[in-house]
């Protein structure tokens, strides 16, 4: 799904929901070691992975090291290859979930969704009204608003807004009433519609209508794609 929707805290939900050790690993991170040491560094989270099953293996940004190999230079090459044979361990892997994320799906490598690895599909898409409206009471019960702001209307306003842009724009519109407590000297300023209003203007909604259909055509394309509540 989308940036910023919430995909590595839904992984880590699930963990503790059912009482697994959680091991979250960037791609990008493993990629960008010296060669040779990203197909260890794979191996070694797998082997912890097992020592502390029942376990999850979170992948974010899994496209940095499961992409497709066309194109790719022996060294990620390499590190697929590692993915896959430590994902095809079945008996090594018993007590082992293995989760991935990606907002670039269309990049994976076909072997990556083959059954018996990612095979399983859920689309997070941005929050609806109810989760922004979710999102939205817990930033106010950390802020000072003005009566006259309604979540509600706020998340109306913020139709399309993935998790992390919503956040975004209730810490811009904090730093409007930080601004105006600095030029008049009145500390009991509040945040009302006109400093989220500047806020929105600062934060801009990244997700576009294309995107989210086009995450939604390609898991639908896929074969299972299912979407996240």
């Amino acid at each position: 799904g989308p940036p910023g929707c919430s995909k590595t805290l839904s992984a880590a939900a699930v963990a503790t929901e059912a009482g697994f050790n959680f091991f979250a690993v960037k791609g990008a991170e493993l990629l960008n070691m010296y060669v040779g040491e990203s197909e260890r560094a794979v191996r070694e989270v797998f082997a912890r992975a097992r020592g502390a099953a029942p376990s999850i293996v979170f992948f974010d940004e899994v496209e940095a090291i499961g992409g497709k190999r066309e194109g790719r230079g022996g060294g990620g090459v390499n590190v697929l290859t590692t993915l896959l044979n430590e994902m095809d361990g079945i008996e090594t892997l018993k007590g082992v979930m293995v989760l991935a994320a990606t907002n670039k799906p269309e990049a994976l490598d076909v072997a990556l969704l083959r059954p018996g690895r990612f095979d399983e599909l859920l689309y997070v898409a941005p929050p609806d009204l109810e989760g922004r409206v979710e999102i939205l009471e817990g930033r106010r019960r950390k802020m000072d608003w003005e009566a006259d702001v309604e979540v509600a209307w706020l998340a109306g306003r913020c139709e399309g807004y993935s998790g992390a842009e919503i956040v975004g724009v209730c810490q811009a519109a904090c730093d409007c009433v930080i601004d105006r407590v600095l030029e008049t000297g009145n500390m009991d300023a509040k945040v009302g519609r006109e400093d989220f209003e500047v806020a929105m203007g600062r934060v801009k909604k990244q997700i576009t209508e294309e995107m989210v259909e086009g995450y939604r055509r390609w898991a639908k394309g896929v074969g299972n794609g299912v979407e996240a509540d």
